[in-house]
């Protein structure tokens, strides 16, 4: 029997980017298991820098939260991995609240930093 892969979102602040990045070159072998989606700047430029096939959404400000947390919301998202910057200003931060919340009303997996994607993408976890 051949199963969809998980799919995974990823997401970066302006000031994550760069930690973003470093996580998934880090574990782009793991990473390629799943299907990956992102909002539009996190997803070029991981489509740009590394071999993954990134699914590239509106950004952002510009409703990309938005599309991912109807994706958690449905069932399509099976972890968000969110690197949120805690000392940026952000002025779609209602999406961003939006997506953190149905994250957690859909008992759905989400990492706001290197360490817990980490975690979530290991053996113990996914």
């Amino acid at each position: 029997m051949v199963h969809d892969p998980k799919t995974l979102a990823l997401i970066a602040h302006d000031g994550k980017k760069a930690d973003m990045l470093g996580f998934v070159l880090t574990h782009q072998e793991v990473l390629k298991n799943y299907e990956l989606v992102a909002t539009n700047t996190t997803g070029k430029l991981l489509n740009d820098q590394t071999s993954l096939k990134v699914i590239q959404m509106l950004s952002g400000p510009l409703g990309g939260d938005a599309q991912i947390a109807a994706m958690v919301a449905e069932g399509k998202i099976e972890a968000v991995f969110f690197f949120v910057d805690p000392l940026g200003k952000h002025p779609h931060d209602p999406d961003i609240q939006t997506l953190l919340r149905i994250c957690n009303v859909h008992d759905v997996p989400l990492a706001t930093n290197a360490a817990t994607a980490t975690y979530i993408i290991s053996e113990k976890a996914l």
